[in-house]
């Protein structure tokens, strides 16, 4: 596995190398340090199996760099890495086409498992981030123009699937709506969808509407984040399930 770790701070770049070549003998890190050396590294050699991205990078914005990742080599899963754990920010990233988001406090075990399972094909986000923050929720009360963003974190806070995650099983989704949902899952468009199943826009849409009511849901960024909380802690049965990776 062929990682490219985003940021910089040479410490914590430094760190970030050290616990990913951990994880095997046959795993190469590259680490660089600004979003100008990304987009050079990467015209030289996109064989890279992941990306790990700080969103606070001196040159770029992160989430800028995200969606700049996700449109040149649409293949290639970014995981957010980032001293923040806001909710706003976690679904920001998913948002945008991150396969995970990884807070830099938490532990060494929750990034092998973020990196296990996007890398499996299924996307990360951390349990302490599904409950909102304080920020966003203030926002909400304040009309609208608070960003479409903070709607959907506050949304998904109060979605029945925080509380009770049934199992992907218990869904009761057709073989083919469950193809929908893992296409949904890679950040795939309907039309690229309907192409890919040969099927019409129309019906692609119908099986979309119909994995959002077996979700409970309202948008696909939710149903990325109920996903994640039914597999969080459960990757054998996610496993028998997976999407395959994306592109």
């Amino acid at each position: 596995m062929k990682v490219l770790l985003v940021d910089d701070h040479p410490l914590i770049l430094s760190a970030l190398q050290g616990v990913i070549q951990g994880l095997g003998d046959d795993v190469t890190v590259v680490g660089v340090g600004s979003a100008a050396e990304v987009r050079a590294l990467l015209k030289q050699d996109a064989e890279f199996d992941l990306v790990l991205l700080d969103l606070q990078l001196g040159d770029a914005n992160g989430f800028e760099v995200l969606m700049e990742l996700r449109a040149q080599y649409p293949a290639l899963p970014v995981v957010v890495v980032s001293a923040s754990d806001r909710a706003s920010d976690v679904i920001q990233a998913i948002d945008l086409g991150a396969m995970g988001f990884v807070p830099k406090r938490a532990s060494n075990e929750m990034l092998f498992e973020a990196l296990r399972l996007v890398m499996s094909g299924g996307i990360f986000v951390p349990p302490m981030a599904l409950g909102g923050d304080a920020s966003a929720q203030a926002a909400l009360l304040e009309g609208d123009t608070v960003p479409d963003v903070m709607r959907i974190g506050q949304q998904a806070d109060a979605a029945p699937f925080q509380q009770n995650a049934p199992s992907l099983s218990s869904l009761g989704l057709t073989p083919r709506q469950t193809d929908v949902l893992a296409q949904l899952l890679q950040g795939k468009p309907n039309k690229l969808i309907a192409r890919e199943m040969n099927l019409s826009v129309e019906t692609i849409k119908d099986h979309v509407a119909a994995v959002l009511r077996a979700l409970n849901v309202s948008s696909r960024t939710q149903a990325v984040l109920a996903v994640s909380q039914m597999t969080q802690g459960q990757a054998p049965n996610f496993q028998a399930w997976k999407p395959t990776r994306r592109g």
